[in-house]
């Protein structure tokens, strides 16, 4: 069997509104997202992912950090020796 296409999925939402009723459609599917969310936060996979994307960050922002920190101290040094040739001349 392939994965369920686009027939399948409205055959099962028709015996859905037949077996429920239009009126609980809603119901079920704040239901359906609450028990996805709890799961999620219980098995961590959401957590998981956060985690890393903020160790990403915080390893960029450490990195550009010090990079801009070597920039400065370089371009310190380059204005020294300017002033030092330009009291040579």
């Amino acid at each position: 069997m392939g994965p369920i296409g686009v027939p399948e999925l409205s055959i099962i939402l028709v015996i859905i509104v037949i077996i429920f009723g239009v009126g609980k459609l809603p119901e079920i599917g704040g239901a359906l997202g609450k028990g996805i969310r709890e799961f999620k936060a219980e098995s961590g996979v959401g957590a998981d992912k956060d985690n890393k994307i903020d160790e990403g960050k915080s390893e960029k922002a450490s990195s550009l950090t010090a990079n801009a920190s070597a920039t400065k101290e370089e371009v310190a040094v380059r204005g020294e020796r300017r002033e030092v040739r330009a009291d040579e001349i």
